[in-house]
């Protein structure tokens, strides 16, 4: 090895200043994500950075693994975001290393998951058309009959679906198999037709590629694809699948993307299922006013736009969408709001601090964050529910809160995902 290599290795990664995702050392130029060039600060030396131990608050060299004093194990977190170590911002006593929705993305090592069938596959291209995802469509679906479900006793020919929305969240040292399990074990229990997954990292993927439900559906994402990219959106379907297709948003410096799948329900009635993750609030360092609003209400507007040719459509994902801040979502005459149909009155929250409670400690957020969007023709929706609001049986972690100068264990539940799950379910008319 290169005594060049060898210095880049030692190096710590570093967070982009404008979309805060961790970059490894080797990226020295620009963020991977949103192409903004690194500053100084980014890619200084790893001999001036310092962690503080949850302990006994020592600082230590960025080398030690372990407190030079105490000898405690330094937590991932503590590693992660070196810009952060002296600037808690506004919520200086909140420890939110558990549960932001704003938090960089940390990837594990792979252990060997490559697959002799694995293709390679070039990500896809930020250009702004329309890139048709037919050839990556993974494993296939199931020739079952029972894809479709029909209902007889309310009509001949009654189609009813369920459609499930879900961001797995990318955080991969916080129990990342138990909580994918879990997910798999709630998607058993649904059986949905058709699955928006958002936050999907290549380990998470490799994971549900490893499930026993897995081989019932098609999928957007390919293995190759999906080594690619440090996280994404995917579409799953029981239902067979015209095509799939990807259209990246022009004003997304988060590489955030519209994902739609084209499918075959019954006869020549065609079905459009799109999803995406609409670009985040960022309240981080150096700024604690990133929201990206503007871009946020573009991509909103965009994806609607786009959609409204099609006779049938169903938008679903993580939205990160802020009435108070965004406004109304862009919606014409014929599209329709899920959740505010069917359970006017009722709030909603899918990211809620007070009721998740691996979430505890955190800043106070609830938001409506995820949602389905809605224009039929010839279907109608007929219920929807959150999922995924109950912790694992039998599984904990301990978090540590700094209140004042005193640092309290927290004992905390596990859940599926830092956000709850969408089910909606429709039927033909």
């Amino acid at each position: 090895m290169s005594s060049s290599s060898s210095s880049s290795s030692s190096l710590p990664p570093w967070s982009c200043k404008k979309c805060t995702f961790l970059n490894s050392p080797s990226q020295k130029s620009h963020c991977q994500i949103c192409l903004t060039p690194s500053s100084p600060s980014s890619s200084s030396s790893c001999l001036d950075l310092k962690w503080a131990c949850k302990a006994c608050t020592f600082l230590n060299p960025y080398r030690n693994t372990n407190c030079e004093v105490c000898d405690t194990r330094a937590s991932v977190s503590s590693l992660s975001r070196f810009d952060d170590l002296y600037d808690t911002g506004p919520e200086g006593d909140v420890d939110s290393s558990v549960g932001s929705v704003f938090l960089p993305l940390r990837r594990c090592k792979r252990k060997g998951m490559e697959t002799e069938t694995e293709m390679e596959m070039d990500p896809v291209r930020d250009d702004g058309d329309l890139v048709d995802l037919s050839g990556f469509r993974g494993v296939m679906a199931s020739n079952k009959e029972d894809t479709v479900k029909e209902n007889n006793s309310s009509g001949a020919g009654l189609v009813t679906l369920k459609v499930l929305s879900y961001n797995v969240w990318f955080r991969e040292d916080l129990e990342m198999y138990k909580r994918m399990k879990a997910i798999g074990e709630l998607i058993q229990l649904h059986s949905p037709e058709i699955i928006c997954f958002q936050e999907v990292t290549p380990n998470i993927y490799e994971a549900f590629c490893q499930s026993s439900w897995w081989k019932a559906y098609r999928c957007s994402v390919s293995n190759g694809m999906a080594d690619s990219r440090p996280y994404f959106c995917m579409l799953l379907s029981k239902i067979p699948v015209k095509s799939f297709t990807s259209k990246p948003f022009r004003n997304s410096i988060m590489g955030r993307e519209l994902i739609i799948a084209e499918l075959e329900v019954k006869g020549d009635i065609s079905l459009v299922v799109a999803t995406s993750h609409l670009e985040s609030p960022c309240p981080s360092p150096p700024k604690w006013d990133q929201m990206f609003s503007k871009e946020r209400v573009e991509q909103a507007n965009e994806t609607v736009k786009f959609l409204n040719k099609n006779p049938n459509v169903i938008f679903g994902g993580d939205l990160n969408w802020d009435d108070k801040l965004d406004g109304q979502f862009p919606l014409s005459d014929k599209w329709i709001d899920a959740w505010t149909e069917l359970r006017p009155g009722e709030d909603g929250f899918t990211y809620d601090t007070k009721s998740n409670m691996m979430l505890s400690g955190n800043r106070t957020l609830r938001k409506r964050l995820d949602r389905f969007m809605c224009s039929l023709q010839d279907f109608k929706i007929s219920g929807v529910q959150m999922i995924g609001m109950e912790p694992i049986p039998g599984l904990t972690y301990c978090k540590e809160k700094k209140i004042k100068n005193e640092v309290k264990k927290l004992e905390l539940p596990v859940l599926p995902s830092d956000h709850y799950g969408l089910l909606l379910t429709f039927s033909s008319i």
